[in-house]
């Protein structure tokens, strides 16, 4: 039986763990990312490494792209060394990067006449989601290409959601999906700092709160003892990545006319937060809280 050749593009905390997902599925995989050292850790997981996007096009029936924004992935689709010069007619690109739904709009354009395929696949569930192959994933393609591709969809996400066929509808569902989850950091950060200002210790707020129906989720269970126990950094998030997809939820609102009051707040505290802690989690985001109250959470 013939297996299908992968390429993988961008191999940060979520790419690598997507990647080895795939070569664990028995995926020969060959892998792209601007750090040597990554490349070194996609090898000694069982991949290759290629010099350039057109390189990896070349050896790959199907590729991801894992970047970070828009114009990297309309980089790498174009130009001497893109995508489209390298992959053949038949092959399948699947986006699984968080950009703004009018960018892949600007992507399936470059893909017209190309004789490739195109899924439009944001994820959620995070470093650990990524690592333990258990993402959500909000596909839009064609039905044809998108049943297509469900074994390799299937190595790297538990939940696969086939949210349209139109390019642009799978990081519409993800910018709404990603306005609900600012909101809810926001929310949880807010009411561990108000219990703090009024000398309520952190760990009976955090008792109470987990045991009602607002905040049974993992997600507050996790992200709660995060603050708890002051750890701000290496928690399989990032600042910068929370703080770009909130952008992009307030761009399509100003797009659609959606008003978004409690996602700009958000917004406007993440980027507050992304000043001062670049290079932390978006847990770091209750320190600006509690220095405005000049108070910490503490237990």
């Amino acid at each position: 039986m013939v297996t299908k050749q992968l390429g993988f593009i961008g191999l940060g905390d979520m790419g690598m763990g997507m990647a080895r997902n795939l070569l664990a599925a028995g995926f020969p995989l060959t892998g792209l990312d601007l750090r040597p050292e990554r490349m070194s850790m996609l090898e000694e997981a069982g991949g290759k490494s290629a010099a350039g996007a057109a390189n990896v096009g070349r050896v790959s029936d199907t590729v991801f792209i894992m970047v970070m924004n828009g114009q990297q992935v309309m980089d790498l689709l174009q130009g001497e060394d893109g995508l489209l010069t390298g992959m053949a007619p038949g092959g399948t690109i699947i986006v699984t990067a968080t950009i703004e739904p009018r960018e892949m709009r600007q992507a399936a354009l470059l893909l017209e006449g190309s004789g490739l395929g195109l899924i439009d696949c944001p994820v959620s569930g995070g470093r650990s989601g990524a690592e333990g192959g258990t993402l959500t994933l909000m596909a839009a393609a064609a039905g044809d290409v998108f049943a297509a591709q469900q074994d390799v969809l299937a190595a790297v996400g538990e939940k696969i959601f086939h949210v349209g066929e139109e390019p642009g509808m799978g990081q519409t569902v993800k910018a709404c999906l990603q306005s609900f989850i600012g909101l809810t950091f926001v929310a949880i950060f807010e009411s561990l700092a108000l219990g703090a200002s009024a000398d309520v210790p952190g760990q009976v707020l955090f008792d109470v709160i987990r045991n009602t129906a607002a905040g049974s989720s993992p997600f507050y269970r996790e992200n709660a003892e995060l603050v708890l126990e002051r750890r701000f950094v290496d928690t399989g998030s990032q600042i910068g990545t929370m703080t770009k997809d909130l952008g992009i939820s307030m761009a399509l609102g100003r797009e659609t006319g959606a008003p978004l009051f409690a996602t700009a707040a958000a917004w406007e505290l993440f980027k507050a937060g992304i000043s001062r802690f670049p290079g932390e989690g978006n847990t770091s985001v209750v320190k600006i809280l509690e220095s405005i109250s000049g108070v910490e959470v503490q237990r």
